[in-house]
């Protein structure tokens, strides 16, 4: 993204939100979120689908966005920007207050970064959003948001992902097999999802394949997975944070992931075929629902399914053509660069 705009001339500053909203917030919200996603997530799947049918902010989020826009108002003042890109439903929601409290010319967008656009995301005083599907679009204008507000754009993904590749010559180059199938497993950057599970799983398959297992930062499960690796009857390589995942993807013939918004439009744009396991319940149930739903991805219920589900796909050319031609229809390779447009637009007044 940032490449993008600098093609265009425009300078980007990252800032984490999260330093600027109440500390017990903040800590709720970052420590929280990730302590009930491991232990809890049914906990966090009743709040998101509770907060999705809240009609109106209640009073604890209008004083977080306030306390947060507050605290963000000298930032904003020295910095200048000529336009504010948000990427998260938080900063939005204080983007939103900011308009409110100081300054409504500032111009702010909205990047949706999963496949259904829950309504933190949605204030009719932000000026602009891209969105990842029509259905989201939709949804939010059935909330009073101006259609001209919002461009179906996808999810912005590295360039590199896109485009065509030399798998074979990628293989060499990552060192790779060349003469038996490539299982590429994640979990996102932060290494969450059933991981460890997902592995061991793969052994009921009974193929010799080769998997490719990318934990993120999470080095305690980087060490617990490797302990796994002597144990499998099959090759697989344990890696912690890459910048490369792009080349792994086209070197693999299936992705097994939880379906992060991120990951999977990284994936659609990559055209790996994807089995998605235990998404998280929230925004990644609703993420695989849209995926299976259209056709671009596979879901194992279980681990006890993993091994056949993989297995048969891997067996099936035809029906992993099918998915990659399901991706290439709802992915959005140039989503970076329409967006950068759109900023450029914005902040060009």
């Amino acid at each position: 993204m940032r490449g993008c705009l600098e093609r265009r001339g425009v300078e980007a500053d990252v800032v984490d939100s999260y330093r600027y909203a109440a500390s017990i917030f903040s800590k709720v919200v970052s420590d929280g979120y990730i302590g009930m996603v491991k232990t809890i997530p049914q906990l966090y799947g009743v709040i998101y689908d509770r907060a999705e049918r809240v009609k109106q902010a209640g009073g604890f989020r209008v004083w977080a966005a306030e306390f947060t826009a507050r605290n963000l108002h000298g930032l904003v003042q020295r910095m200048k920007p000529s336009v504010v890109v948000c990427t998260h439903a938080f900063p939005c929601n204080a983007m939103a207050a900011y308009k409110r409290l100081f300054d409504p010319t500032i111009p702010v967008l909205g990047i949706v970064t999963d496949y259904v656009v829950h309504p933190f995301w949605i204030y009719k005083n932000i000026d602009a959003y891209a969105v990842a599907t029509n259905e989201e679009r939709a949804a939010m204008i059935a909330r009073g948001i101006e259609p001209e507000r919002i461009e179906v754009t996808g999810i912005p993904v590295d360039p590199r992902f896109g485009g065509a590749h030399d798998r074979a010559a990628l293989r060499r180059a990552l060192g790779l097999p060349l003469d038996r199938p490539v299982v590429l497993v994640m979990g996102g950057g932060l290494g969450l999802g059933p991981i460890a599970t997902t592995a061991r799983a793969l052994a009921q398959s009974e193929r010799d394949l080769c998997a490719v297992v990318i934990v993120g930062r999470n080095a305690r499960l980087q060490r617990r997975v490797a302990g796994d690796a002597a144990r499998v009857p099959y090759e697989m390589r344990v890696l912690g944070f890459v910048d490369n995942v792009d080349a792994y993807m086209h070197a693999a013939d299936v992705l097994v992931t939880k379906p992060g918004g991120l990951t999977i439009a990284e994936a659609l744009v990559a055209g790996v075929p994807m089995v998605l396991m235990r998404p998280l319940p929230g925004q990644e149930e609703r993420n695989a629902r849209y995926l299976v739903g259209r056709g671009a991805a596979v879901r194992a219920r279980r681990e006890d399914d993993l091994a056949r589900t993989v297995a048969a796909l891997l067996d099936d050319a035809p029906r992993r053509d099918a998915l990659r031609a399901a991706a290439a229809a709802i992915g959005f390779p140039d989503a970076a660069m329409r967006i950068a447009d759109r900023i450029a637009l914005l902040g060009a007044g």
